[in-house]
């Protein structure tokens, strides 16, 4: 299962889902599924996620068993 911290890293930031989705090149509703866990990013997607915020893929997400 993969986690994430989206939702931490936009309060952080103060954005909202709409935003973000909007910098990533997705849907607002894919922002949602991927904080709820209902969906796991692409590749592409969570490198996009990591350079809005400029961090490492691995800042906002990690693998669990």
């Amino acid at each position: 299962m993969i986690r994430n911290r989206i939702r931490e890293y936009r309060a952080r930031y103060g954005m909202s889902q709409e935003d973000l989705a909007k910098l990533a090149g997705v849907r607002r509703e894919t922002i949602g599924n991927l904080e709820k866990g209902k969906y796991n990013p692409s590749l592409v997607l969570a490198w996009n996620i990591a350079k809005v915020f400029q961090v490492p893929i691995e800042e906002i997400f990690t693998v669990e068993d």
